[in-house]
């Protein structure tokens, strides 16, 4: 063969790779937008808002900021349903939860997205667990100072506390759910758009009791506006390590309670590979990093940044926990 007709067919072969390298190469070339499906300063919000300067410094070299966007509703659902709907090229991105990914699809009986086959997982950002927390005022006037003494003023006052969440079919709603069934009492349950908002009326005295992650709460907790009486993991939080767990602190009626959180990005489904790849890599890289790592863990996060097989996996075993925790506390949303 001719050298000259060999150069152009080596030439000819490599045309169709050039514009899917520059391609991938170019990301991001727009804003990428971090949707949270919950109002702002609760723990997806903090820790979304947390990881956004690192990853927009991570891929400074494109000049494209990572910006926050918070689309709270239906227990995460609405903000889940709009990435789910996003162009698949990496631009939009999802702060899921234990929630959006592994507790709604067995709680609403229909669901405005698949929560595995319109999304790709990206990477878990942290592990979390819920506190048992009670307005300060309405934990004294009901004579509140322990997990066993909050059973006993719910079997003496049915149906007259109210439990705040930060939405239907969140962890928050769920650990509450399951706490009444395993103990045999009733709160009514008080829906909010996030965690921030429901903080804000639990700490006003207008809700009496909410089973919240622990970084939204941490803040007020020691600042004396909350009272802590257990975390709901199985395991007691390094943060705050003289809190006992709803397990330990119950007795033998809550034997095997463990209720914990965890948030996680996921792209829409079809995202470019070495895009889902290279946030996976950044971001766990960030979460490694000496300070971020003192920042989380301080708030009762635990940090994660496992591989997106990993994420996926996780995904898989959390909604079969979760449809069996549904189940059993008869939960319930229209």
């Amino acid at each position: 063969m001719h050298p000259n007709r060999r150069h152009l067919l080596a030439a000819a072969t490599l045309l169709p790779l050039l514009p899917t390298a520059r391609a991938q190469a170019a990301w991001p070339s727009r804003p990428v937008r971090i949707v949270v499906p919950f109002a702002a300063s609760g723990t997806t919000d903090i820790l979304a808002r947390a990881l956004a300067p690192e990853l927009q410094r991570a891929f400074a070299a494109s000049g494209q900021p990572f910006v926050v966007d918070n689309k709270p509703g239906a227990g995460g659902n609405n903000g889940a349903a709009e990435v789910a709907k996003s162009p698949a090229d990496g631009h939009t991105l999802l702060m899921g939860t234990v929630g959006t990914h592994a507790i709604n699809p067995s709680l609403y009986p229909k669901m405005p997205y698949d929560h595995v086959k319109d999304f790709v997982p990206v990477t878990l950002v942290a592990g979390v667990p819920n506190v048992l927390v009670l307005n300060p005022a309405r934990a004294q006037a009901l004579g509140v100072d322990s997990v066993a003494s909050f059973v006993k003023a719910l079997k003496a006052n049915p149906g007259r506390l109210n439990m705040a969440s930060s939405g239907n079919g969140t962890s928050i709603h769920l650990a509450g759910e399951l706490f009444k069934a395993m103990t045999g009492t009733f709160m009514v349950h008080l829906p909010y758009r996030g965690s921030g908002p429901a903080l804000i009326d639990l700490m006003a005295g207008n809700v009496d009791v909410m089973f919240d992650n622990l970084p939204s709460a941490m803040p007020h907790i020691r600042s004396g506006k909350l009272r802590a009486l257990a975390v709901t993991s199985a395991q007691r939080s390094g943060a705050l390590p003289d809190l006992p767990t709803v397990e330990e602190a119950g007795g033998a009626v809550l034997k095997g309670y463990e209720a914990s959180s965890w948030f996680g990005l996921l792209a829409p489904a079809g995202t470019p590979r070495d895009v889902v790849d290279r946030v996976q890599q950044e971001t766990a890289k960030a979460l490694a990093t000496p300070a971020m790592k003192e920042r989380l863990l301080a708030q009762g996060a635990i940090p994660s940044g496992m591989s997106s097989a990993e994420f996926s996996r996780l995904i898989a075993d959390e909604t079969a926990k979760w449809a069996k925790v549904v189940k059993a506390s008869g939960a319930k949303v229209d």
